[in-house]
């Protein structure tokens, strides 16, 4: 039986959840509540009830460093008896342990190498330009992202189903089918590869999967709700001779659908495992009461979910903030505020500000640097040193000053003008040589023919589009932003953003136009170059006292003391394009995502909108999101500029000095007027 030692410090729940060791179990496990002491403790029970040896258990985890912390808890709980945990790690390490041993089965060698994302890159493109494939029109990533969601299903390129209305998917299998040719011809896999071959090996070969399910006694699994079809199934095939299968997880912080993960696999734990034993855990020990209870009322309205009620072990504590802004500067200001009276009562590194989109960090930067309020971005760049950005201000000091080697050597083949490395040398050693810049330089040796004639149509393009600007600037005495936008049109940068299908890029778009309302805010071209210098001059120091940014999806797992949510307006959260593409399962998602935010905090949480927000160079009326309507009054702290029931949104003083557009609206405004009629 096991020692009361191990028992020591755990709820009811969790005591039951350690306890039962038999058949199926899904641990429904609450924020806050305690799972990653309920499956160490439940580790230890194993091996101290001598149910099974160390190596019979397999305990999988999504990240090295929640292997690392489950292998320390289990040790310190056991000590020696701890030791030849062998099979406790991530879903790809263990898969690696087991493809070394039977590679041959997918025609792999056992010493294969595992090729990083540099590399796949890089081999993607050779295909490409030996199949005359545009890199432009069709990004590697992209390409990347389709064959890796290919393979999170379980299909080799010979098990591809290609949907015919898909263009993409049709130009794309071939190359999933060299590049998989590729892979084998050089004894070498991707991520991708380490679970679907251990699958395929799994599934063909009855003898193998014997070996394993037959040793794997117990199995374990921590944030269940993250995984993909393929590690279902990889899961599922291991548990054939022992049905002690025990996966921990979160329904309602399943957040991932976009890197392929399938919450269906939670919530039908119960049809793939029959006799399945469901155990919530529902006592918090991270937040208030308060808390808590916002975040539940919230996830209520989602549909698919296993459903649990989180009760806090603590008091109540501070009612939930929840302020209305004029504007997102207003919003910005409002929460610096808030950070300064709180001070006292809360450090900084204990303070997060969590975001929908990372392009949102912009405004809560230039706050925090005009006032000195530090602060670190998690998980992401700090605005003005992000690639795109940098991109564009490259540019405008170019423009701004032809002397500038730096802007120069950055864009001149950005986008793509066919001036390769080579060319780039020869005009450095020329101007090193001549003592002038790069652009003079460049000049000069088209002048003389001294560039290849490649190089130097795409090189004489973009000198000429250089004096075109520089005319729009100084002689037509064109608007700053309006500049850039030109810019971005005549280069060809947004374009390439645009056409070229890459992930990354949509996220790439929405900081330009968070740029171009930055520079809304600037008199002119130099008052704004100044501005980032100075914002650049700012190394990201990771020492000291500082307010943490980020994304909410990077927020994960993570917990503060306090927690600022912005811009919780229509359109924005949701996200409007979640809804259009997955329609009632992305608004859930959502609001999962919501939820995640709200239960990161501990003491204090800050939700806000603005009323208006600059949108695409323009003021659009904003509409608080539909999931600030789905939290308790009772449970809210209003601030005094949030509108009354009957008050109308035009009665708000907007800035006489801004011009509107009217014709531009957002989802939420839209949804309003539905509303008011």
């Amino acid at each position: 039986m096991l020692n009361s030692e191990y028992l020591k410090n755990l709820n009811k729940s969790q005591k039951e959840a350690v306890m039962s060791l038999d058949g199926p179990l899904l641990i429904v496990a609450g924020a806050g509540s305690g799972k990653t002491k309920v499956l160490t403790s439940r580790i230890a029970n194993i091996i101290k009830s001598k149910k099974a040896f160390p190596n019979q258990i397999l305990a999988v985890t999504f990240t090295n460093k929640a292997a690392k912390e489950m292998q320390t808890r289990v040790s310190q709980i056991l000590g020696s008896s701890a030791v030849g945990l062998s099979w406790l790690g991530t879903f790809h390490s263990i898969c690696v342990k087991i493809l070394r041993k039977h590679a041959p089965a997918v025609n792999l060698n056992s010493n294969f190498t595992i090729v990083d994302n540099d590399d796949q890159i890089r081999l993607i493109k050779n295909i490409c330009k030996a199949e005359n494939i545009d890199i432009k029109q069709l990004a590697p990533r992209f390409i990347l992202a389709l064959i890796d969601k290919w393979k999170n299903k379980g299909f080799y390129p010979n098990e591809v189903i290609v949907d015919n209305k898909d263009i993409y998917e049709k130009n794309i299998l071939p190359i999933y089918k060299i590049y998989q040719q590729k892979l084998n011809e050089l004894n070498t896999c991707d991520f991708g590869d380490l679970i679907l071959h251990a699958v395929k090996i799994l599934e063909k070969f009855e003898d193998i999967r014997d070996i394993y399910s037959k040793n794997f006694k117990y199995i374990l699994v921590d944030e269940y709700q993250d995984t993909n079809f393929i590690q279902s199934r990889w899961l599922n095939l291991l548990t054939e001779k022992n049905n002690n299968i025990c996966c921990v997880g979160d329904d309602d912080q399943s957040i991932y659908s976009w890197r392929g993960a399938e919450i269906k696999n939670f919530l039908e734990f119960d049809k793939t495992y029959k006799d399945t034993k469901i155990i919530r855990l529902e006592e918090n020990y991270r937040s208030t009461q308060n808390i808590l209870s916002v975040a539940s009322n919230l996830i209520s309205y989602n549909q698919n979910r296993v459903g649990k009620t989180l009760k806090a072990t603590m008091e109540d504590g501070d009612l939930v903030k929840l302020n209305c802004f004029k504007n997102v500067k207003d919003e910005a200001t409002g929460i610096s505020d808030e950070i300064e009276k709180i001070s006292k009562r809360f450090k900084l590194n204990n303070t997060a500000i969590l975001v929908r989109a990372i392009f949102q960090t912009r405004e809560f930067e230039e706050r925090f640097l005009k006032i000195g309020i530090p602060y670190r971005i998690l998980g992401g760049t700090k605005f003005y040193e992000r690639a795109e950005i940098k991109d564009c201000v490259a540019y405008l000091r170019l423009i701004y000053q032809e002397k500038d080697d730096l802007a120069f050597e950055r864009i001149v083949n950005n986008p793509k003008r066919s001036i390769g490395e080579s060319t780039i040398k020869i005009i450095y050693e020329y101007s090193k040589k001549n003592s002038s810049c790069l652009e003079v330089s460049s000049r000069k040796m088209i002048e003389k023919n001294l560039i290849k004639p490649k190089a130097k149509v795409g090189l004489s393009i973009f000198l000429n589009l250089l004096s075109k600007w520089r005319n729009d600037l100084k002689i037509k005495k064109m608007n700053h932003v309006k500049l850039l936008q030109t810019i971005l049109d005549e280069s060809g940068y947004s374009a390439n953003l645009k056409n070229k299908k890459d992930i990354e890029n949509e996220s790439r778009l929405e900081n330009i136009k968070e740029l171009l309302n930055a520079m809304k805010d600037f008199d002119n071209l130099e008052g704004f170059l100044e501005h980032v210098s100075l914002a650049t001059s700012i190394d990201q120091d990771w020492d000291g006292e500082k307010v943490n940014m980020m994304t909410m999806h990077a927020a994960k797992g993570l917990e503060f003391d306090v927690v600022f949510l912005p811009g919780w307006e229509e359109g924005l959260f949701p996200h409007q394009k979640s809804i259009e593409e997955k329609g009632q399962s992305g608004l859930e998602e959502e609001r999962r995502l919501a939820y995640v935010g709200i239960t990161r905090a501990k003491k204090l949480a800050v939700i806000s909108f603005s009323m208006n927000r600059f949108y695409q160079g323009d003021w659009i009326d904003s509409m608080a999101s539909r999931f600030i309507d789905e939290l308790p009054e009772k449970y809210l702290e209003k601030n005094s500029f949030f509108p009354d029931s009957n008050e109308q949104i035009d009665d708000f003083d907007f800035n006489q000095d801004i011009e509107t557009n009217d014709t531009i609206r957002s989802p939420g405004w839209i949804r309003y007027q539905k509303k008011l009629k």
